[in-house]
This record gives C-alpha cells, sequence and structure tokens, in this order.
C-alpha cells in the first residue's frame, strides 16, 4: 500500500497521510466519471448553476477551517487565507454568471431555406492537475466551467494539499451533486501520467511548472484531447517617472512578496525609471523590512516559510549568485533569525546592481526576492520586460494612461496591467506565452477550451 505524506513546511511535522489510490480505483473513479457524464450532459445550465452555487455556499460556510488546513499544509500566514477563500468564491460565481451567455447557441442570418447554427458540446472527462501555491483558486478556475459546460471532472491534487482536493469534493457532496460528476483522486505522478493517457480522459487542465506542461504533452501526444497549461512565469513591472509612489510602492511590492513570493504571477522583476529609482529603492526597501517572518500561525505574522526547505535553498542560491556577481543585497538575513540554510524558513530579500547575465532575473524563482533594475526609457523598459522565455503577466505603473496602454499592447504576455498586478479577474481571459503556457481559462473564451463547436446545417424539405 503506497501511502502519500504531506510534510507541513510550519514545523517540519506531518501533517497529513494518504494512500495513494491503486489501479482498480483509478479504473472505477474514471468509469464513473464517464458513465455520468452522459446524464450529466442533458442537465440544464440553470440546474448546473443552482448545483454550483450550492457548491460554494457550502464551501465558504467552512471558511475558518479551510483557512488554518491551508496554513498547515502550505504555509501561508493565518491572516491571508481567508482571502483565497474569497477569491474561490468571486471566480466560482463570475463563471457561473457566464454560463449562459458563454454556452448559448450561435445563431446565423436566416438563409432561405436553411436553418443553420452551432452549439457547444461539452467534451466529456477532465482531468484537473491543482498546485499547492494557490490550491483552491488554481483548482476552482476549471472545475467550475468544466462542469458548468458539462463535463465531469476528476481531480488530482498536489500531494502538498491533498485536503484542498477533499474539502472540494466535501462542498459537492454536500450540494447534492449527481454521484460521478465531480471526483477527486490521490496519486502518484507515475499514475497521473497513466491517466493522461487513458482513453477514457478528453481534457487535462495542468497547473504548474515547466516540466510538469511538458509531461502533459509527452503523455497527451496523438490523442488530440484539449490541453490547457498555466506554467511558470518571471512577471516583470515597470516603474514610470511619472508615477504616485505612495501608491506604486506598495502596489508593487505586495504583488512580489504576496504568499512569499510563490504566486505564478507574481512580480519578480522590476525596472524603474532612472530619474526616480534612488527613492523607489529607498521606499522599496523600507516596505520589505516592515514584513513580519514567522510562523504563519500567528496572527501578527505577514511573511510565512516557502513551501519545503529545497525551496528556500534554491532562492538562497539565486541570491548568493547575483551578489558574487556584483549585485547589492538591501537586506540582511541576520535581521531573521529563522532564516538559516536548510530551513524553510526565508529572509525576504531585495537586489539592486542586477542583470539579465544573473539567475535570479531569468529563472523563476518563486520566493521572497526581487531584483530592480534602472531604465533610461520606456522603449529600454518594454525591451527588458519581453527578455524573457516566460510570458505570463506583466503591470505598468503610471500616471499617463494612454502612454501605459500603449507600453502594454508591446509586451508579451496574456494579461497586462497598469497600476497593479498579481490579480485575476474572472471576466478576463487568464493565458499566457512563451514558456508561461497554452490555452486559457476564466472569461467566455475560458468555455471555448472546455467545449467543441458543432454546426447545424438543416436543409428543409
Amino acid at each position: 500500500m503506497a501511502m502519500q505524506k504531506t510534510v507541513s513546511p510550519v514545523d517540519g511535522s506531518v501533517y497529513v497521510e494518504r494512500e495513494l489510490a491503486d489501479s482498480a480505483t483509478i479504473d472505477e473513479v474514471l468509469r464513473r466519471a464517464e458513465t455520468a457524464q452522459h446524464q450529466w450532459r442533458e442537465t440544464t445550465i440553470d440546474e448546473r448553476a443552482r448545483l454550483c452555487s450550492a457548491m460554494v455556499d457550502a464551501f465558504v460556510a467552512r471558511r475558518d477551517v479551510l483557512a488554518e488546513e491551508l496554513t498547515w499544509q502550505m504555509g501561508r500566514p493565518i491572516g491571508a487565507g481567508g482571502g483565497e477563500i474569497g477569491g474561490f468564491e468571486e471566480r466560482a460565481r463570475g463563471m457561473i454568471a457566464l454560463a449562459d451567455e458563454a454556452l448559448a447557441p450561435i445563431r446565423l442570418a436566416d438563409k432561405p431555406g436553411f436553418t443553420r447554427y452551432i452549439t457547444r458540446e461539452p467534451l466529456g472527462v477532465s482531468l484537473i492537475v491543482a498546485p499547492w501555491n494557490f490550491p483552491f483558486m488554481t483548482a476552482v478556475n476549471a472545475i467550475v466551467p468544466a462542469i458548468m459546460a458539462g463535463n465531469t471532472v476528476v481531480l488530482k491534487h498536489s500531494a502538498q494539499t491533498p485536503l484542498c482536493a477533499e474539502r472540494i469534493q466535501q462542498a459537492f457532496d454536500d450540494a447534492g451533486l449527481p454521484d460521478g460528476v465531480f471526483q477527486h483522486l490521490h496519486m502518484s505522478h507515475e499514475a497521473t501520467e497513466a491517466v493522461i493517457r487513458d482513453p477514457r480522459i478528453a481534457h487535462v487542465s495542468f497547473t504548474g511548472s515547466v516540466a510538469g506542461g511538458a509531461m502533459v504533452e509527452r503523455n497527451s501526444a496523438g490523442r488530440f484531447i484539449a490541453t490547457g497549461l498555466e506554467l511558470g512565469g518571471k512577471d516583470p513591472a515597470y516603474i514610470r517617472a511619472d508615477v504616485d509612489l505612495d501608491d506604486a510602492v506598495p502596489g508593487v511590492m505586495d504583488g512580489a512578496f504576496f504568499n512569499s513570493g510563490q504566486s505564478c504571477c507574481g512580480i519578480e522583476r522590476i525596472y524603474v525609471h532612472r530619474d526616480i529609482f534612488d527613492v523607489f529603492v529607498e521606499r522599496a526597501v523600507a516596505w520589505v523590512k516592515q514584513l513580519e517572518l514567522g510562523s504563519p500561525t500567528d496572527p501578527d505574522t505577514t511573511l510565512g516559510p516557502l513551501v519545503k526547505p529545497a525551496a528556500a535553498d534554491f532562492v538562497r542560491g539565486q541570491v548568493e549568485g547575483a551578489v558574487a556577481a556584483g549585485a547589492r543585497a538591501w537586506i540582511d538575513p541576520g535581521d531573521y533569525p529563522l532564516s538559516v540554510p536548510g530551513s524553510a524558513y526565508l529572509a525576504p530579500q531585495v537586489l539592486t546592481g542586477v542583470d539579465h547575465s544573473m539567475r535570479v532575473m531569468t529563472e523563476e524563482s518563486f520566493g521572497p526576492v526581487v531584483g530592480i533594475m534602472a531604465v533610461d526609457s520606456d522603449d529600454a523598459a518594454v525591451q527588458h520586460m519581453n527578455d524573457s522565455v516566460f510570458g505570463l503577466t506583466a503591470a505598468i505603473f503610471t500616471r499617463d494612461i494612454e502612454v501605459g496602454e500603449a507600453l502594454a499592447k508591446r509586451l508579451e504576455a496574456g494579461t497586462v496591467f497598469t497600476n497593479r498586478c498579481d490579480y485575476l479577474d474572472p471576466e478576463l481571459a487568464w493565458t499566457g506565452v512563451k514558456h508561461s503556457g497554452r490555452g486559457c481559462s476564466l472569461s467566455r473564451i475560458g468555455y471555448e477550451t472546455l467545449t467543441r463547436p458543432k454546426s447545424f446545417h438543416l436543409k428543409h424539405a
């Protein structure tokens, strides 16, 4: 009997242990999902909305328990845990509200003697592979629209956050969702790859690393199924000389350090116009120094541990490499007694004197560090922002919205912001370019990736 252990970054203890599904269990889950889908696809959108809305009601009713479990599984400060529950609710209700219009048949102009229209047909069984860093919000991006579109769902959650899958299952069960429409499995990597290859799977949604995305592509190759891949990021921000620093500094720094920097769309590199570079850095460092690194179970903690010691040591290595190459580190790690090599607790860091020859400016960090570079012009900022293998989001901070919009059009990213960052609006498409992935979730367009068009060309007798 193979077991899965979740080691809490809070204190290194084993917080959850679960038995991994064997081949017989997996086969039965897929059988139920395939059988249920034939009936579920015939339900009305109103009925799907009623059941999904009831699921959300049941889910948010457990807000306090969910937030505490989240803290122990992946280390987010308890004071911030409720925000993810709110984000889950916002995205779920937003996608429920969009379903009627997004899934409505497309009626074509009248043509004498013919009736013509296009429907959106569900794909079948959707496998959703969700990550640990925002375990509820990333999962709901795919789960609710897949079910609203008439698909059934099998969720494989990260081994770091298995309780998240179970709590979503509990909420759907409380709502009275028919058996087999939503199920979860705790699986090994090898079993997950086998499920992707299973002919009963018609769609895969994966959120995680670039290597994980490549795994999905390898295992789905030749099957011609739909895949949605949200992968890595090295998201940039540009601070123009005309900004209101009172707004720009907390806005961009929160985007860099929230969730200890463990966000696919977090800001990992900042370009600042040289005219305001020194004052921006001074304020940015002061903002970071007010963060409280500590146990995420303490309500006063604003910066928790990384998900595991290896992740923290990876970021330490990036910082040490940058400093050895000439960068300046503005934060003294000695001021943070918990931050020692081999620990998941990591001091925040701000680096200047950086350039794109350094790993910290090109590799995804996924930790509480940001590099800040001076630039002399808008054109230089755009050039640096686009100089990346990633392209998830990018942000421009400026008082001139017309200039900001014009610059945003030149950026190679799936989402571009002005005067904010690190946010998903359920009505906007969530997508990436380059190594940040392929496909789309959220918005009306997200429903297109979960359905296939079917054309009706009816000639009258």
